[in-house]
């Protein structure tokens, strides 16, 4: 596995996205043995990041990954999970994270991030109620998701520790307008606002689900050139920079394999340069 380090933390590359897996917005226990099989794949393959949420499954995404690790070495694992907009008031925030360490079955959470922002409830409370995660050891690290600049700043100003990490949408097809959260700008303002305070960019959907393996001459030329495919020519663009990290979802054994190939290689600058520039529709 490969890693971007920012001060004290180090965080691999590429991580397991769950979206998804648990279901939706409600639990779905369809899939539950599959599911923590795949997980359990994952890890043996070498991911050793998983990112979830309270809102993923309504709590049981982060069931399945407590028991898929359960007898796994805990240390080796870099946990990221979200607190859902609706839980940023102190107590709230609080009661939220110690819910999602009961269902992981662990004692702390690597990265905890603050799901989305909130237009009610201000951000000066709940990132008091970071501080205090942090203080009593539940949380190692604190970030946010779907923040522009603006609200970035501000969360800022009324943390003490340091904010480590943007999560976000991005990706060839999604540079400045993403499909949810109003995320916006993100190439133009959000990423470079990080890469210059030294803050970790998450980039979710890093395929688009898969839209971007659609034919593109570009593409399939760096395929040929590379002897890659176009999901790992898509997620070594993205590792290419500077503090950007990616959270690919799968449960497909084989695809889980083939995202690991987006890493130990490195694309000639002038084909970064191209894929920065191109419009992909």
């Amino acid at each position: 596995m490969e890693y971007k380090t920012i001060g004290k933390i180090q965080i691999p590359v590429l991580g397991l996205g769950t979206w998804l897996i648990g279901g939706a917005s409600e639990a779905d226990y369809s899939k539950d043995e599959q599911t923590i099989q795949a997980i359990k794949s994952a890890i043996d393959l070498g991911y050793e990041h998983i990112d979830t949420a309270e809102y993923y499954g309504n709590g049981h995404c982060e069931e399945l990954i407590g028991e898929a690790i359960k007898e796994m070495d805990r240390p080796s694992l870099f946990i990221t999970s979200k607190v859902w907009e609706t839980n940023l008031k102190y107590e709230d925030v609080i009661s939220s994270a110690k819910r999602s360490l009961r269902r992981l079955g662990t004692d702390y959470i690597n990265l905890y991030l603050i799901h989305s922002p909130s237009s009610t409830i201000p951000i000066k409370e709940t990132m008091k109620a970071f501080d205090y995660l942090v203080d009593n050891k539940m949380v190692k690290y604190i970030g946010v998701s779907n923040f522009k600049v603006s609200q970035l700043i501000e969360a800022q100003k009324h943390s003490k520790h340091k904010i480590v990490a943007n999560q976000i949408e991005y990706s060839l097809l999604t540079r400045n307008k993403g499909k949810y959260s109003g995320n916006i700008n993100m190439e133009s303002e959000t990423i470079p606002y990080c890469q210059e305070n030294d803050i970790i960019v998450m980039a979710e959907r890093p395929i688009e689900r898969g839209l971007i393996l659609k034919s593109h001459p570009l593409l399939e030329s760096l395929e040929i050139k590379y002897g890659k495919t176009k999901a790992q020519i898509a997620m070594n663009w993205l590792i290419s920079k500077k503090h950007v990290v990616t959270i690919p979802k799968s449960t497909n054994v084989n695809h889980l394999k083939e995202n690991l190939g987006s890493m130990g290689w490195q694309m000639d600058k002038s084909d970064i340069e191209l894929l920065d520039e191109i419009k992909f529709e």
